[in-house]
């Protein structure tokens, strides 16, 4: 059945209604009524006030029902700018800022152990970000570094890299600091220290872990897996790192520190970073 154009449609069918079942076209059209007697208007006794007219249909916008899922919205992740030393002259506090910190060092260097202890002792939310962790995700055809350098393993560092990138982006943007540790090397600005300042932003303050190549063959013996290299490797790893020498970056020879030592170091490197950022 046809309807004329701006007439109205009925509704539609519910069970146990007929088509015409509760719907009248009169109701639809404004100043078409039909005839009949008036209702009559309700009594009104001396010394009581007129009762209030019928409520009519209430065609103001409710508001959306509240979120009952329990999800909670999380403000995006985006770049990271550059953190602001505090307004007043007093020296920043870096265990007080939100920071996001890269800890650059060859295979042995404590990287792991000093970004975990400055991760724990914090006063701030902090996450350790673990680039080798996030490669070992990938457990069926793994890129292991005992195997050399090749494109496989150059394409699942990119990709962890890229991960941890994201999620360290994700925890700034919720006011968690985060520390990352990586064996950047000088000499691949694009594929090292490049790619970092890519994916977390310019506000990333790198600081290289650099100790002597007699501690680092030492602590790189008392590994397991595939987080041991070869002697040979660990020497080559070594001393592409000596190039972070001149760069600017601060560098932080822990030959001789423990780690709470090294950690306590590495507030005192990133409170002259705050005041003063390196240029990289």
């Amino acid at each position: 059945m046809q309807h004329a154009v701006g007439s109205p449609l009925p509704p539609p069918h519910q069970p146990g209604h007929g088509p015409a079942a509760g719907w009248s076209p009169a109701a639809h059209h404004p100043g078409q009524h039909q005839q009949g007697p008036a209702a009559p208007m309700p009594a009104q006794h001396p010394g009581y006030p007129a009762p209030p007219p019928p409520a009519g249909p209430q065609h103001a916008s409710m508001p959306p029902p509240p979120d009952t899922t329990g999800h909670v919205t999380l403000p995006p992740g985006g770049p990271v700018g550059m953190p602001s030393p505090p307004q007043a002259p007093a020296t920043p506090d870096p265990t007080a800022t939100t920071l996001a910190v890269l800890l650059i060092g060859p295979a042995g260097a404590g990287k792991t152990s000093v970004a975990k202890y400055w991760a724990d002792h914090r006063r701030v939310p902090t996450a350790h970000i673990s680039l080798d962790d996030v490669r070992e995700w990938v457990r069926s055809g793994f890129a292991d570094p005992q195997t050399g350098w090749n494109d496989n393993s150059e394409a699942q560092y990119r990709l962890a890299r890229r991960t941890c990138g994201f999620a360290a982006r994700n925890f700034l943007a919720n006011g968690i600091s985060c520390i990352l540790d990586d064996a950047v090397f000088p000499d691949r600005p694009v594929v090292g220290l490049g790619g970092w300042k890519r994916h977390v932003g310019p506000g990333l303050l790198p600081v290289v872990l650099l100790p002597g190549l007699d501690v680092v063959l030492e602590r790189n013996a008392e590994r397991s897996g595939n987080r041991r290299l070869g002697d040979e490797e660990v020497a080559r790893i070594h001393g592409r790192m000596a190039g972070w020498y001149g760069s600017g970056l601060p560098i932080i020879d822990n030959s001789q520190l423990d780690i709470p030592e090294t950690a306590r170091i590495l507030d005192d490197v990133l409170t002259r970073a705050i005041a003063s950022p390196p240029k990289w």
